[in-house]
C-alpha cells in the first residue's frame, strides 16, 4: 500500500512516499524537498557480524548524473568512484545516526540515499539526511531516533535556515546541523570568521527548526512503522566473564598503566598487562575466555580512564582540564619547495607542503552542485601507518583522510586572498608524522605557517583546536577537556573541532558517541576552544611567522596579470589555437585567459615571460596610422613585401614605398626574413595595412639640392 506524506520546511514543500518502491528493504522511502528527490533505502543482516568489536554501519550517498540532466566524462560514460562531496555528506549523514543505535548491536545496517533529482534550491544533502533517517525509523532495525537536519546561511547579518541557491553564494555561513528530540547530534560548518555567539544562535535556531522534522517523521513512524526488533542477538560480554578479567587486572594497576604522558610506554605496559593475563587464563584451562579477553579490557580500560577524569579530574597524561600540550611551530624545513610548515602538539606531529601554479592547475569538479565547478585551493590529508607505529604498507585516503583535509580547506579558505589579488592555483599537503590525537586540527595550524612561508598574503592566521567530553549520568555532570589526545578522543563522548582566527570561526566539525549535546555543552565548547585558539595563534604561530612573506620562493612560478580587450582573444587564441600555442612554444610560458581579458602568464624566466607579454599586448592592439614598428619581411611579391608587425599581424610595404629611389625588384632592397623599419601611413576600409620605408629613411643630397634649386 502506498502512503504519502507532507509538510513544509523553510516555506518549502517536503514529501514522502512510501511502499511503491524498494520493497525488499527493511525499510525505503523517496522524500522530495522542492524538486530534489532522494531514494532512501536501508538494509540490516539477519545475524550479527562475528570476530569485531564495533557497530559495522555502512552510509553510502550516491551522486548520479541524471539528476541533473548529464551524462558523466570519461571514456565509460557512467559514474565512477564517490567524489569528494559525496564522501563528506556520507559522514555527515553517519554522524548523528550512529550513536542512535545500540551499543551491542554488530548486525550489518547499510543506508543508501540516491540522488534522482536535484533542485539547486533544495540541498539534496539535507533531504538526504531527512531520508535516512526516516528510513531507519520507519524499519525494524533498532534505533533511537528519529534525527532532524537543516543548513543555516548567513546573509546581510540575517540567519537563513536552508538558503537557496542565490543565497548560499553570498552567504558568510555554511551549517548544517542535526538534532533529536531533545539535543544537538552533529555540527558542521563554514564561516567567514563568524563569532561565537552569532554561531552558537545559529546552531540553537536550527535545532529549534530540527524539531518540526522530528515531529513529522515521528507521525510518519506511527502511522506506517514497523514494530523493533528487540530480540537481537546482543554481543555483551557476559558478567561473570567480565568480573573475574576485571579482578586479574585490578583496579591500581590498570590506572598506573594507563596515565601517563608517553603513547608508547602507555601501549608497552598495557601489553604487558594483557599478556600475564592471557598467561593466567590459560594456566587454568579458561582458554575460551580469551575470545572475550579485548572486550572486556577495553571497556575496563575505558571505564578507569573516563572515571578518573569525570571524577578526580585527572587526565592521562597529568594537565589540566584546560591545559594545552606543549606546542612548537617551524617553518622553512623542505627545501625547494614553495612553502613548508610544521606544528607540533605533545606527540602529535604534522608538515605541511604547499604548492603554488598557474590557475590551469585548478581543479574541476565534477558533481551535482551548478555552484561549483572548479576549486583554485586544494587541501590534502596524508595518514601513513607509521604515524600510529604501525607495520604496513600506504593505502589510498579514505573517508576518514578526505574528511579531514575537507575541514582544513574550509577553516584556510575564508582567509585566503582572491583570485584577482593573487592569481595562483594553491595545493597544500598536510603529511601526518606522528599521531596522539588532533591531527586534524594540527593540519590547520601547519598549513597556515606553510601558506604565509609561501608568500600566500593570507589575511589572517588560522589555528584549530579540538575539545573532549565525558558525561555522568545527568546532563549537568559533565567534564570538558582542551586539547584532547588519542586516548580521550577513543574513550570520550565527542571531538569538538574548532578553527579560526582572532576575529571569529571559521570551521567547525564535531563527533559524537553519545545521544546529543545540551546548549550548555555547546556554549562551554565555544569559549574553551577560542580560549585555546587565540593562545596557539599568539604565543606558538606568530613567533614562527608573524606575517605572510611578501615574496615568493625563488622556485615558485611567476605569474603577471595583464588585461586585454575581451574582442582580442581570439586573435590572440587564434585558429585552433594556432596562435596561442606559437606563443607557449617559442616562450615556454603557461597562459590562462578569462572571458573578461585578463591574462595570466606564468613562467620560471623572467626574459620569456616578458616577451610572452610583449607579443600578447602586441596582438591584442589595434593598428594604427603614425605608429612605428621593427617588423620582419615574410613573403616578397613583385608589387612589394609584406612585413610582420605583431604576430598574426602584417602590412604591405609597397615597391614605391622602399626608398626614395626607384626600385626595380623589391629582391634589390629586402629579402625574407629581414627586420626592417616601417611606419603605418594608412589603414583603408577594408582593414587593410599600408607601409612605408622610405619615409623613416634619410633623403639624398643630391634630391634636396635639386628640390632647393627649383
Amino acid at each position: 500500500m502506498v502512503k504519502n506524506y507532507s509538510t513544509t520546511l523553510a516555506g518549502r514543500p517536503l514529501k514522502v512516499e512510501i511502499g511503491k518502491m524498494a520493497g525488499l528493504a527493511n525499510g525505503s522511502a523517496l522524500v522530495s524537498y522542492g524538486e530534489t528527490t532522494i531514494l532512501a533505502t536501508v538494509v540490516a543482516s539477519d545475524e550479527p557480524k562475528e570476530g569485531i568489536d564495533f557497530f559495522p554501519l555502512s552510509v553510502n550517498y550516491e551522486e548520479k548524473f541524471y539528476a541533473v540532466g548529464r551524462i558523466p566524462g570519461g571514456y565509460i560514460k557512467r559514474e565512477g568512484r564517490p567524489s569528494e562531496r559525496a564522501i563528506l555528506t556520507s559522514r555527515v549523514i553517519d554522524r548523528p545516526m550512529r550513536p542512535l543505535f545500540p551499543k551491542d548491536y554488530r548486525n550489518d545496517v547499510v543506508i543508501t540515499t540516491t540522488v534522482m533529482s536535484v533542485d539547486q534550491d533544495c540541498s539534496p544533502e539535507v533531504t538526504a539526511m531527512i531520508a535516512a533517517s526516516l528510513v531507519v525509523d520507519i524499519s525494524d532495525i533498532p534505533f533511537a531516533g528519529p534525527v532532524g537536519s537543516v543548513q543555516v546561511g548567513l546573509v546581510d547579518g540575517e540567519l537563513i535556515i536552508n538558503p537557496t541557491s542565490a543565497q548560499r553564494e553570498v552567504s558568510d555561513l555554511a551549517l548544517t546541523v542535526s538534532s533529536s528530540s531533545t539535543k544537538v547530534m552533529m555540527i558542521e560548518a563554514g564561516a567567514n570568521e563568524v563569532a561565537e555567539d552569532l554561531m552558537f544562535d545559529a546552531i540553537m535556531k536550527a535545532h529549534a527548526v530540527n524539531q518540526e522534522i522530528v515531529q513529522f517523521i515521528n507521525e510518519i513512524k506511527a502511522d506506517c512503522g514497523k514494530a523493533k526488533k528487540e530480540n537481537y542477538t546482543t554481543c555483551t560480554v557476559p558478567a561473570d566473564i567480565q568480573n573475574e578479567i576485571i579482578a586479574m587486572i585490578g583496579d591500581e594497576r590498570m590506572e598506573t598503566a594507563v596515565f601517563t604522558d608517553d603513547k608508547q610506554v602507555r601501549e608497552t605496559q598495557l601489553k604487558a598487562i594483557k599478556d600475564e593475563i592471557i598467561e593466567k587464563l590459560t594456566a587454568e584451562g579458561k582458554e575460551e575466555h580469551l575470545a572475550q579477553l579485548g572486550e572486556v579490557f577495553y571497556n575496563f580500560e575505558k571505564k578507569t580512564v573516563r572515571r578518573m577524569i569525570l571524577k578526580e579530574h585527572k587526565r592521562p597524561d597529568g594537565r589540566a582540564l584546560d591545559e594545552i600540550r606543549p606546542l612548537a611551530a617551524d617553518i622553512d624545513l623542505i627545501p625547494r619547495v614553495h612553502g613548508s610548515g610544521m606544528f607540533t602538539r605533545g606527540q602529535t606531529q604534522v608538515l605541511t607542503l604547499t604548492t603554488l601554479g598557474p590557475l590551469a592547475d585548478t581543479q574541476t569538479l565534477d558533481g551535482l552542485d551548478e555552484l561549483e565547478v572548479s576549486k583554485r585551493y586544494m587541501h590534502h590529508y596524508n595518514f601513513p601507518p607509521y604515524s600510529v607505529g604501525e607495520a604496513r604498507s600506504p593505502r589510498a585516503p579514505g573517508r576518514r583522510e578526505v574528511g579531514h583535509g575537507a575541514l582544513a580547506e574550509r577553516a584556510l579558505l575564508p582567509v585566503l586572498p582572491s583570485e584577482h589579488e593573487f592569481p595562483y592555483a594553491i595545493r597544500t599537503v598536510s603529511e601526518v608524522l606522528s599521531s596522539n590525537g588532533s591531527t586534524s586540527q594540527a593540519s590547520i595550524c601547519g598549513s597556515s605557517l606553510s601558506l604565509m612561508a609561501a608568500g600566500v598574503p593570507l589575511k589572517s592566521a588560522v589555528a584549530g583546536i579540538s575539545v573532549g567530553l565525558v558525561t555522568g549520568e545527568s546532563d549537568e555532570d559533565f567534564v570538558m577537556l582542551t586539547d584532547i589526545q588519542g586516548l580521550e578522543d577513543f574513550f570520550g563522548d565527542m571531538d569538538f573541532k574548532v578553527g579560526g582566527t582572532h576575529k571569529g570561526i571559521t570551521a567547525i566539525q564535531m563527533d559524537m558517541k553519545i545521544q546529543g549535546l545540551t546548549p550548555e555543552i555547546i556554549r562551554q565548547a565555544f569559549e574553551q576552544t577560542r580560549k585555546g585558539r587565540l593562545y596557539i595563534l599568539d604565543e606558538i604561530m606568530t613567533p614562527a611567522i608573524a606575517a605572510p612573506r611578501t615574496e615568493l620562493s625563488e622556485y615558485a612560478p611567476q605569474i603577471i596579470q595583464i588585461t586585454i580587450n575581451p574582442e582580442k582573444i581570439s586573435e590572440v587564441i587564434g585558429p585552433k589555437g594556432k596562435m596561442i600555442n606559437k606563443i607557449i612554444d617559442e616562450t615556454g610560458v603557461k597562459i590562462d585567459i578569462e572571458d573578461d581579458g585578463r591574462v595570466f602568464i606564468c613562467g620560471t624566466d623572467a626574459d620569456k615571460t616578458a616577451r610572452a607579454i610583449e607579443i600578447i599586448q602586441g596582438i591584442a592592439k589595434d593598428i594604427e596610422a603614425g605608429e612605428v614598428y621593427n617588423g620582419k619581411v615574410v613573403r616578397l611579391m613583385n608589387f612589394g613585401a609584406f612585413v610582420e608587425l605583431l604576430p598574426g599581424k602584417e602590412g604591405l610595404v609597397h615597391i614605391s614605398q622602399l626608398a626614395h629611389e626607384r626600385v626595380e625588384k623589391v629582391e634589390d632592397v629586402v629579402a625574407v626574413g629581414d627586420m626592417i623599419q616601417v611606419k603605418v601611413i594608412e589603414i583603408d576600409k577594408q582593414g587593410r595595412i599600408n607601409l612605408s620605408r622610405k619615409v623613416l629613411l634619410e633623403k639624398p643630397k643630391r634630391e634636396e639640392t635639386v628640390t632647393e634649386e627649383k
